[in-house]
């Protein structure tokens, strides 16, 4: 399996944006999981492209980055 730092270089070599399979490859989440959260708000920030769900490079990074826990009865910040 790769690593963090070269995941995103491979996501990165071509558009920044990514479609919902290519995201959720990148989280390491299921694409099913990333459908329910963008259904329920609770996931990244994402775009639509005509009828195409992309999701930014950036976007990612920054949901990923708001998900950081210190324990796992750290609930985070209320939404």
């Amino acid at each position: 399996m790769q690593d963090d730092p070269s995941r995103a270089m491979e996501a990165r070599k071509g558009s920044p944006f990514l479609t919902t399979r290519q995201a959720a490859h990148y989280l390491g989440l299921s694409y099913r999981t990333l459908e329910k959260m963008r259904l329920t708000g609770h996931g990244p920030r994402f775009r639509k492209h005509g009828r195409y769900v992309r999701y930014h490079i950036a976007d990612l990074d920054a949901w990923s980055e708001g998900e950081r826990r210190t324990s796992t009865s750290d609930r985070g910040e209320a939404r």
